[in-house]
């Protein structure tokens, strides 16, 4: 038999069968290194979408709206309620224009509405609203008025009577104000009007001009007592009185305007303590007098 002259085969591959067909695919022994950078990036690109994208190269995909999420505030109400609240927002806003005109109204200079609808005016203002300053006043307040009391006291352990020194109710008022954001109508206005009221039906002899003086007078003295059973002195009152002590408004730094603020007393006569003073009597007479003061 004749020799097999056929050379060897390559290493790692089998000899081809005569006739028969290779199943496998022809394997692509191209160098890559060699390949221009485009083609090997888009091959690695394929290679990965084959795979799947890497943690690297992953893109978020663009989100798409919950339409699914439940409304919030007055939409996620149901009609009836809607319906309610709308109204309720209306009914706020009308009261907050209305209040806002009344309040303009009563700090602006008289004028024709004023005059045609001041008593209306008043009704909405008085007594929580009530504003002791106006709008473009050409003479603004420019003193520091105060109301003092001193009172001569029996009994409580001492010998005799003694008199106390002088206690600054305004002082007093003050103190309650300041730092409370809702302060009482009363320590705002109760006894400066009082003595706005006296001061304006007196003479500067302190002498009444009319009924009103006499109304004003029996005002003050029972606020004075009502102060002064508060303060406490552990005795009986016998009597007091009162003084207001005025200071002008210093002048700002920069001006060159001298003003003294020294203070000015106005002291009233002695007043001997009555039974409609006392502080049960004197508190249900306290409240007629405002009501009638208006």
């Amino acid at each position: 038999m004749d020799a097999d002259h056929s050379g060897p085969t390559e290493a790692g591959k089998k000899p081809s069968r005569p006739g028969a067909a290779s199943s496998a695919p022809p394997v692509d022994e191209t160098d890559t290194r060699a390949a221009p950078p485009e083609s090997v990036e888009a091959g690695l690109i394929q290679a990965q979408g084959a795979v799947g994208p890497s943690a690297d190269s992953a893109v978020a995909p663009a989100r798409v709206p919950d339409r699914s999420r439940p409304a919030s505030g007055i939409a996620a109400l149901s009609l009836p309620y809607q319906i309610a609240a709308a109204v309720a927002l209306s009914v706020i806003g009308l009261w907050s224009c209305v209040h806002i005109a009344m309040v303009f109204l009563h700090v602006a200079p008289s004028n024709t509405l004023t005059k045609q609808h001041g008593e209306a005016v008043d009704r909405w203002i008085y007594p929580e609203f009530e504003q002791n300053w106006k709008l473009f006043a050409p003479n603004p307040l420019q003193q520091n008025i105060s109301v003092q009391v001193r009172a001569e006291v029996t009994g409580g352990g001492a010998d005799g009577s003694r008199t106390t020194r002088w206690i600054d109710l305004s002082g007093d008022d003050g103190e309650a104000i300041r730092g409370n954001p809702l302060p009482s109508h009363v320590e705002q206005n109760e006894l400066r009007r009082a003595w706005d009221f006296f001061v304006g039906s007196h003479d500067s002899e302190n002498r009444a001009n009319g009924l009103r003086g006499e109304l004003s007078e029996r005002y003050i003295r029972r606020i004075v007592m009502l102060r002064l059973d508060e303060h406490g002195y552990g005795g009986t009152v016998e009597r007091f009185q009162v003084r207001s002590s005025t200071r002008s408004v210093g002048a700002p730094p920069w001006s060159d305007e001298k003003i003294s603020t020294e203070p000015e007393y106005r002291e009233l006569p002695w007043w001997t303590v009555t039974e409609s003073d006392l502080s049960g009597t004197g508190r249900d007479q306290v409240s007629a007098v405002r009501k009638a003061e208006g």
